[in-house]
């Protein structure tokens, strides 16, 4: 799998997959149609959302392996590889991928709050787990664009395939919240070692070498993506993963504040901040004290 196969555009997908190309801007392609193939990466201009029917070996994004098996929709934004390692075996793909290019949805309610489907970004062991009621919900989407392609474009052709690829992505944010609620004890336990990686970093060197633990840190410990692994703290707690991180460090910082022999700044930049003003601004902000009004009160 070193050879990348890259995609510009739609027609370049369909074509590899033996499918017509209907419009420029956006495609159901059905997989059964193309020859059978050994596992590559492959490199996607466009949006992707693959809705995969068969067990061809691992699914890859990237440098990582999801969370794959029949029945999983992977969702791969602009710009994004993945792949499958089919160990040089040949398989025939099946299944359907609908794809869009980002021009489809420029100046549409889809084309301004795209960002908010993060599961876009979602990497390694984070796939969606569809049941086979939730499959037919994802495949009515399919159809109903791939009926809107076969017509002839008129002036409501665009707006009823965007509405359907939002009604989709809509679905599939529930799919998500569902499967973030059946993993729940998955779920826990990556919130348990996420705790244990801020205790750890916390009484190691870091703070001071470092600085303060960023999401993008944690989520890498966790062997998890920034998007994913924000999307998984706040439906478990609640809070944003940046929140949960500056809690942590408040709750240290108050342990700290009780100790008079250091002064304010001097336990700012034990903390890890560069700025004691920024410490200040931060834990008036959660606590409604400075440190040293909140040191008084004690």
């Amino acid at each position: 799998m070193d050879a990348i196969r890259r995609f510009e555009t739609i027609n370049d997908y369909n074509v590899f997959n033996r499918n017509e190309t209907q419009h420029p801007l956006v495609s159901v392609v059905d997989l059964s149609k193309a020859a059978p193939r050994e596992g590559s990466k492959m490199y996607f201009g466009f949006y992707t959302i693959f809705l995969k029917e068969v067990k061809c070996g691992d699914m890859t994004y990237g440098k990582n392996t999801y969370d794959y098996q029949e029945g999983t929709l992977v969702f791969l934004a602009p710009g994004q590889t993945a792949g499958v390692n089919s160990n040089g075996e040949t398989y025939q793909p099946k299944g359907y991928a609908l794809l869009f290019h980002a021009d489809l949805i420029h100046g549409t309610s889809l084309g301004r709050h795209m960002q908010d489907y993060s599961f876009f970004g979602y990497q390694s062991n984070e796939a969606l787990h569809i049941s086979e009621r939730e499959r037919k919900i994802v495949f009515d989407c399919f159809t109903k664009i791939e009926y809107e392609l076969q017509q002839s474009i008129d002036k409501h052709s665009k707006k009823l395939i965007v509405s359907n690829i939002e009604m989709l992505l809509n679905y599939c944010v529930r799919f998500y919240d569902r499967q973030f609620i059946t993993r729940d004890n998955l779920l826990k336990g990556i919130l348990e070692r996420f705790d244990n990686l801020l205790t750890e970093y916390f009484q190691s060197d870091k703070l001071q070498t470092i600085g303060l633990p960023s999401v993008t840190h944690c989520a890498s410990e966790l062997n998890l993506s920034s998007n994913y692994f924000g999307d998984l703290i706040k439906k478990e707690t609640g809070k944003t993963a940046q929140e949960y991180i500056q809690l942590k460090v408040i709750d240290l910082a108050k342990e700290k504040i009780f100790d008079h022999n250091k002064s304010v700044s001097q336990i700012a930049y034990e903390l890890g901040f560069k700025y004691p003003q920024h410490f200040t601004r931060l834990f008036k902000q959660k606590v409604g004290y400075t440190p040293n009004e909140y040191r008084a009160l004690n």
